[in-house]
């Protein structure tokens, strides 16, 4: 299997983006960062079939955006336990292992869904289009959260240089 930490992460994805997926039963929600790692835009939602249509959907998808590494959410259990739902998430990463050489991260995605369906109330997006949006909005969520640790494990910006006068 292609799993990769998090600093792992931090090494291979320097200037190129990163994906989020939220991998559901009937759909695939993708986002994708920007290079500075700041921001995650969620993308269409891949509607699943069988896994090799899935899998060059997304790859296309991951191909086209030039990411350098893919952060999949993981539903573990509110208790820490894996269920159904993680080993079936996990056994999609090597699937995927299979036909590309991306690696892949967990993130916990507890409340992740609950939080996307949040923020789209709060925006005040109507019941039909919070479904068409749902998974997206979790895989940017997700990818967002990964992107927040990666900024805090980036050294802090070094006003003062050790090369320069300091009195110029």
């Amino acid at each position: 299997m292609n799993l990769i930490d998090l600093d792992q992460l931090l090494i291979l994805a320097k200037g190129r983006p990163i994906a989020g997926l939220d991998l559901g039963t009937k759909t695939i929600g993708v986002a994708v960062s920007d290079r500075h790692h700041s921001f995650a835009h969620p993308r269409p939602v891949i509607m699943r079939t069988k896994f090799t249509q899935d899998a060059a959907a997304l790859l296309a998808l991951l191909e086209r955006d030039q990411v350098a590494a893919v952060a999949i959410g993981w539903p573990i259990n509110m208790d820490g336990s894996e269920g159904p739902r993680a080993q079936a998430t996990k056994a999609f990463v090597r699937n995927m292992a299979r036909v590309t050489k991306l690696p892949f991260f967990l993130w916990d995605e507890r409340l992740s869904t609950v939080a996307a369906e949040r923020a789209l109330l709060e925006m005040d997006v109507s019941r039909k289009k919070r479904g068409e949006r749902i998974d997206s909005a979790a895989a940017a969520f997700i990818l967002q959260g990964v992107l927040d640790r990666l900024q805090t494990l980036l050294p802090a910006p070094d006003d003062a240089r050790s090369d320069e006068d300091p009195r110029s």
